[in-house]
């Protein structure tokens, strides 16, 4: 009777070589477990000013798309469904409230979907008047987030900073100007928040200097709390909006910075894109999660806060 052992150690040994000529970073990722990752992204597009009707059919083919490339979370602009205003008068005319049937009907439309997604709208709240971005899941609200800092004087300022979590990620949500300050993002990072979306609504007379300073608030809001920042803006090609009285740029520059500061996904200029990032939770970075803001706030916060008493008592 012939053995089959030469063949049998020939395969045997045949595969101990290919195993060990594989690429060691393919068997690693051979190993990760699938939730290992999250897919997150943020739809740069245009916002039809006052057109809630409109505005929801380009957050349902945005929704598509990331369905498509199999994200998790997906953002879309500062104030999208109802429209960015320069006056109060137009501001509310264009408002609506949570539980508004415009919102009903956008999370019935909405609800096939299993991706978490944010996107901004004028919300009425009582008599007072909120920059808002609403955080939803397969027509569910999961919560929402009110701008902390707005721009213009008739929106009340929120002071509630929510975190919220899919696939193992915690993230939350600030708004444009909020990225500018200190405290809000540093809020949700001492909360546990990983990532920071922040929407925004950019109309803007100078495009450059305007990219420039948010860029480098950005990066510091990054480094220093050691998170990921996304930010997702809106794009327009024409020269003027309904609503805002000024002549600018709608330029876009949606943008993904890692806790090192560094871009990492990119929607470009002046052009509707969905940004995509594969987030990899366990990928360290030099910048720690979060231990800057905890060790200054901690071992500061006494001297902060007597610095702050005086300089405040000499502005009365």
């Amino acid at each position: 009777m012939k053995t089959c052992f030469p063949a049998v150690l020939s395969v045997v040994v045949l595969g101990w070589i290919g195993a060990a000529t594989a690429n060691p970073a393919d068997q690693d990722d051979a190993l990760r477990p699938a939730q290992r990752y999250v897919r997150i992204g943020h739809y740069q597009c245009r916002c039809q000013q006052g057109d809630f009707e409109v505005n929801l059919k380009t957050v349902l083919r945005g929704l598509k798309l990331a369905a498509e490339a199999k994200l998790d979370i997906v953002s879309f602009p500062e104030s999208f469904l109802t429209g960015y205003f320069g006056s109060e008068e137009e501001a509310r005319a264009n408002s609506v409230t949570v539980d508004s049937p415009q919102i009903k009907k956008a999370l019935a439309k909405t609800s096939p979907f299993e991706i978490v997604f944010m996107v901004g709208f004028n919300e009425r709240r009582g008599d007072k008047l909120y920059n808002t971005v609403i955080v939803i899941e397969k027509g569910q609200v999961l919560g929402r987030y009110s701008k902390a800092m707005p721009c213009f004087g008739y929106f009340a300022p929120g002071r509630d900073f929510p975190v919220f979590e899919k696939k193992g990620l915690k993230f939350g949500v600030i708004i444009c100007a909020d990225g500018g300050y200190i405290e809000p993002a540093r809020i949700l990072a001492l909360k546990g928040a990983k990532v920071i979306f922040a929407p925004h609504y950019n109309f803007v007379s100078h495009p450059v200097r305007h990219y420039q300073m948010v860029r480098n608030d950005h990066i510091a809001r990054a480094v220093e709390n050691g998170v990921y920042f996304l930010r997702g803006n809106t794009v327009d090609p024409g020269r003027t909006v309904k609503g805002l009285r000024h002549a600018g740029y709608g330029y876009g520059d949606s943008y993904l910075l890692n806790p090192n500061g560094q871009i990492v996904a990119a929607a470009g200029l002046y052009h509707e894109y969905l940004m995509i990032y594969n987030l990899d939770l366990g990928k360290r970075h030099r910048s720690p999660h979060a231990t800057k803001s905890l060790k200054s706030a901690v071992q500061l916060r006494e001297i902060f806060n007597r610095t702050l008493d005086t300089v405040a008592s000499g502005k009365k």
